[in-house]
């Protein structure tokens, strides 16, 4: 088994692939440990796979994962990180805007005892208003939501222990929170600077439309960490606010009743009678969404969970020289 994984998704690298792996392949030689390379390829429409596949066929520690479909980088980091056989796993981009002498570094953190170490892009080269502001305001907020004081989550380059990351479900767009789930385990972890490199060759796959959908994960994260196994006392709470409040403007509005029966209430208070009645509704019917809730996290915890991603084939070098396609199970 060895000791370092390196998993690195691509989605049409064809023109970074190869300069990618040459450079991974020197600086973890010089490292001098037992290592491998898991390469995901993602969907590619491109020449990616075909020059995964020539490098895979001359290198025993290089491991390829191809998806049936474009499933997305944290699908595609999921397939890795399962697959990956090393003690520690480390993740980077296939863009080459990471660098990977910056490696050492995130070893000697591991070595002193974290099981998280997270990459900082402390000077960033990418445009300022479409990408470092919103990724200024967006790990702002999470750094805010989820109590864990990094300055970056959204790097893909970080390095984990096998058990850690392991204990994450990954699906969505959740990679660039792993460090707040993983505090949530109870996990130790630090931040390094790390360089940031203007991408050479290749299209860039983010913009400003992901913003968006980085703030609805942020939603998505913070209610995860206070209420994922207890949603009840999200809904419940929310429910019973509700319902006492629906409750007050209906025992003020029979009292009124009672002091003058001959009063029309719909005529007199029509807009509070309907108020309160939608109020004692929308309560019971989150006190119903929670007890669901409570529902689906044990059968969660009870029932098997099923991978984000489809693989097409598995692919290592064989002792015969020839690259095995393992079709998965």
């Amino acid at each position: 088994m060895a000791k370092y994984s390196i998993v690195v998704p691509f989605n049409n690298e064809e023109e970074n692939v190869t300069a990618l792996y040459a450079r991974l392949k020197q600086v973890m030689e010089q490292v001098g440990e037992c290592f491998e390379l898991v390469l995901v390829d993602d969907g590619s429409r491109d020449r990616t796979y075909k020059l995964m596949e020539e490098i895979a066929a001359v290198d025993s520690r290089v491991l390829l994962i191809k998806l049936r479909r474009n499933f997305g980088q944290t699908s595609a980091l999921a397939a890795g990180f399962d697959h990956a056989s090393g003690e520690f796993i480390l993740a980077m981009d296939g863009d080459l805007q990471h660098d990977p002498n910056d490696i050492p570094r995130f070893i000697e953190k591991l070595a002193e005892g974290y099981d998280v170490v997270s990459g900082w892009r402390k000077e960033r080269v990418d445009n300022f208003m479409l990408r470092c502001l919103p990724s200024l305001c967006a790990n702002w907020l999470m750094a805010k939501l989820s109590g864990v004081r990094i300055h970056d989550f959204g790097t893909t380059f970080k390095a984990y222990r096998r058990e850690v990351i392991h204990s994450i479900p990954l699906y969505g767009e959740m990679h660039r929170f792993i460090p707040a789930l993983a505090a949530w385990y109870g996990a130790s972890i630090c931040e390094i600077p790390i360089r940031s490199l203007p991408r050479e060759r290749g299209r860039s796959h983010y913009g400003l439309g992901r913003t968006l959908g980085v703030f609805f994960d942020l939603m998505t994260i913070r209610f995860l960490l206070k209420y994922m196994s207890r949603p009840l006392h999200f809904f419940g709470l929310l429910g019973t606010m509700g319902m006492l409040a629906g409750s007050v403007i209906s025992t003020v509005l029979l009292g009124i009743k009672i002091l003058n029966p001959h009063q029309s209430l719909m005529e007199a208070h029509g807009p509070m009678f309907v108020i309160g009645a939608v109020l004692i509704v929308a309560g019971i019917q989150l006190l119903a969404l929670g007890l669901l809730g409570e529902l689906q996290v044990r059968h969660y915890n009870t029932g098997q969970n099923r991978a984000p991603y489809a693989i097409e084939r598995i692919a290592r070098l064989q002792a015969t020289e020839e690259p095995s396609l393992l079709p998965e199970a």
